[in-house]
């Protein structure tokens, strides 16, 4: 064996050098042994076995190295020594029974990608926050994917401590986030009416059909493709949205995003229009009301919206924006034009108002010189209407 066999290295004329990875950290431990080529064989031999307990889960710091500063480090609480991507394989199975089926990719990718190649190696009772939050801080990420993060995690953490398996949760009560930057581009980025209509005029007409209806209705693109004809009450002039379908979910409809989605939504003449127009392709073939018409069946997904719809903005000669940009498009029209926020928000399956304020707030007109003459007008009293009458008569 060289001198240098890979993780096993002479450290001085009596002792040798082990290095192996261990919960995403590099250790670097020496053992009292001439580092003779026999004695490197048994370092290289005892690395195998620690290399081989950390995949399996079973490695315990103080059985190889006791008398080590590390070891109260890697000392475990409560007799707990399963291994996080132990935990975490069987956790994501449990939540693929309760969440919808875009959720669970959502976890099983922050899980699968970032979390156990980060601490896999590492037992339950090992995690720490300081850890947590050093790693967060070499993310290059904003704070919504952090946040993002930390959740999927939490939550994993919350229920380990439920099954017993963890005194505490280590990231209950905390969130770790960076300064905001601030952006040189609003995600905010509506379509004008100008773009609008070069964008419908080249549009094939089920598509043309499907997009004016986005921009009059502000649905989401999984609530549009998963409406279909009984959704639509035309002597009510509303339209219920009530599932949607994403793209994990692969054509299954789903409840939608939030308790607040479920909605009804006020149809507007162009969207009536749309609608009216579209009866003649899609009424009488099945349920859906916009169909993917590359293949004559309802949408999947998102996905091969975007890919229609990258090219038709670049034949429209339109910057390019997502789709989900005819969301705020709708919603900026009708805060543009003074609609009321709150009836604005339900529209949009918002919860209260404050979002829109938020989101939204730079297209919602400031107060004109008549502001406040409706409230005036419709509960002032006639004595008040009187007594200023009287004042300015005797001015």
């Amino acid at each position: 064996m060289s001198k240098n066999s890979c993780g096993v290295t002479p450290a001085s004329k009596t002792s040798i050098q082990i290095s192996f990875q261990y919960g995403g950290v590099r250790y670097r431990e020496i053992i009292p042994l001439t580092p003779t080529p026999k004695n490197l064989e048994v370092a290289q031999k005892k690395r195998s076995v620690i290399l081989r307990t950390i995949k399996d889960g079973t490695f315990e710091y103080a059985a190889h190295f006791p008398n080590s500063p590390r070891v109260k480090k890697h000392i475990t609480t409560s007799g707990h020594t399963e291994q996080i991507s132990n935990y975490l394989t069987h956790w994501l199975r449990s939540q693929k029974a309760v969440l919808k089926a875009s959720s669970y990719e959502g976890y099983r990718k922050i899980v699968d990608n970032l979390i156990v190649p980060q601490f896999g190696d590492l037992l339950l009772p090992q995690l720490k926050r300081r850890a947590i939050k050093e790693w967060l801080e070499t993310m290059s990420c904003g704070n919504k994917r952090l946040i993002n993060i930390q959740s999927v995690l939490r939550k994993a953490l919350s229920d380990a401590v439920d099954d017993e398996l963890l005194d505490i949760n280590c990231m209950a009560n905390y969130c770790y986030q960076r300064k905001a930057r601030v952006k040189e581009v609003d995600d905010i980025d509506p379509f004008t009416l100008a773009e609008q209509t070069s964008i419908l005029a080249i549009a094939d007409p089920q598509l043309r059909h499907q997009l004016q209806f986005a921009f009059w209705t502000g649905v989401r693109t999984s609530e549009l493709i998963a409406l279909n004809w009984t959704d639509i009450d035309f002597d009510r002039n509303l339209i219920n949205i009530r599932r949607a379908i994403t793209q994990a979910a692969k054509g299954v409809a789903e409840t939608t995003k939030t308790m607040a989605g479920r909605r009804q939504i006020k149809i507007l003449a162009p969207a009536l229009e749309a609608l009216l127009s579209q009866r003649q392709y899609t009424a009488n073939q099945g349920e859906a009301i916009f169909i993917n018409p590359r293949t004559n069946q309802r949408w999947t997904g998102d996905k091969p919206i975007r890919d229609i719809w990258a090219q038709l903005l670049k034949t429209a000669c339109v910057r390019y924006r997502w789709p989900y940009q005819t969301r705020h498009t709708y919603a900026s029209m009708m805060l543009s034009a003074g609609e009321n926020p709150m009836w604005v928000a339900k529209q949009m399956g918002h919860r209260d108002w404050t979002m829109i304020a938020k989101v939204y707030g730079k297209w919602m007109p400031d107060a004109n010189s008549q502001a406040g003459e409706k409230a005036e007008a419709t509960f002032g009293t006639q004595v008040v209407r009187n007594r200023l009458i009287a004042l300015h008569s005797t001015q």
